[in-house]
């Protein structure tokens, strides 16, 4: 089956039904109907690696993310596909691992693809990897680092909002001592979310202590690990605001190993707000950076420079803000109730 065969029987040229497959905006809507009627009837599938050498567009786009297993992820790629496909494109899906080598080798498949565009939403890779990308022109969207320059946008994730309502609820709940287990620091983001966080405490007048604020990997281990470390401090907190959901859940696994009872004993909130978190026990209040809505920013901001004429000379911004998604892991500071009582 051919185009040949396609264009006998839409009774059209077959420079129409090419035209056609290949989206070219000169084809009225009737005739482009009654050829993809045509093509659905006889189950036409065009090589698309043949059609983006002949038409300079290949409708791939390539999405680039750090860690499959990480559950912040999963929702993204679905998201991100299922608008792909309603657009009629296809996605060229690589996780890093966090590891450049791969980085790297990501890169070299989407230029071999001829990828129309590329979301790089691994939090803090190297920018200097992505510059055959950036030499051949391909527009990029990148979440925070991303350099001003045309077809690069930015999807800017508004930490400060939600962690604030975090900081604010414990403060309501008369925690004092509030611990902060950070991600990475090599990552922008994970900086990001402990400047909010000491930001945060400052505006309410609590000090963070330093000896409260420990670095974690963002894994459930690694939960684990820092929050061993704070249990030997010489502080004991009472209640641990966590820079991702795994982090959290790993507290939460370690506080229970050590006797600690949650919400009682002691207050946990993380940050993501994967679908996890509301089947853990008890179910996990966390702020909310909602992975649908930036699956398609992502994925909106690419098809946008794809189609732009004349892109920003500085690139574009978007704002993803976040919020506080309360469940039953947050409770008033042991021993609060009964003092509040006999103030009545």
């Amino acid at each position: 089956m051919d185009i040949r065969e396609i264009a006998r029987r839409a009774k059209v040229s077959t420079a129409t039904v090419s035209r056609t497959i290949n989206r070219v905006p000169t084809v009225s809507p009737a005739l482009a109907k009654r050829v993809w009627s045509v093509i659905e009837e006889l189950g036409y599938y065009p090589n698309t690696q043949a059609r983006a050498l002949v038409s300079g567009r290949s409708r791939i786009f390539g999405l680039i993310i750090s860690e499959i297993t990480n559950p912040f992820f999963p929702e993204i790629v679905q998201v991100f596909e299922t608008i792909a496909v309603q657009h009629r494109y296809e996605i060229l899906l690589t996780s890093t691992g966090n590891d450049p080598t791969r980085m790297e080798s990501a890169v070299r498949r989407m230029i071999e693809r001829r990828v129309e565009g590329v979301a790089i939403l691994t939090f803090g890779m190297e920018e200097v990897l992505l510059e055959d990308l950036k030499l051949r022109k391909v527009p990029l969207v990148f979440v925070d680092v991303g350099p001003p320059r045309p077809r690069v946008s930015n999807i800017r994730i508004d930490y400060l909002n939600g962690i604030r309502q975090a900081v604010q609820h414990l403060a309501a709940l008369r925690h004092e001592k509030i611990a902060f287990i950070t991600g990475p620091l090599r990552l922008k983001s994970a900086m990001a979310r402990k400047q909010a966080f000491l930001r945060s405490m400052q505006e309410i007048g609590l000090e963070a202590d330093p000896r409260l604020v420990v670095e974690g990997d963002h894994t459930m281990e690694g939960g684990m690990t820092a929050f061993t470390r704070l249990l030997a401090g010489p502080i004991r907190p009472t209640a641990v605001l966590c820079s991702n959901d795994m982090t959290a859940i790993g507290v939460m696994r370690e506080s229970h190993d050590a006797g600690i009872s949650i919400p009682r004993d002691l207050s946990v909130i993380g940050f993501d707000d994967i679908r996890l978190a509301q089947f853990v026990i008890p179910p996990l209040t966390s702020v909310q950076m909602s992975q649908p809505e930036l699956a398609r920013l992502a994925f909106n901001a690419l098809l946008a420079e794809v189609e732009r004429e004349v892109p920003a000379p500085n690139g574009t911004d978007y704002l993803l803000k976040t919020n506080l998604v309360l469940r039953e892991s947050t409770a008033l500071i042991s021993g609060a109730s009964t003092l509040v009582e006999k103030q009545r």
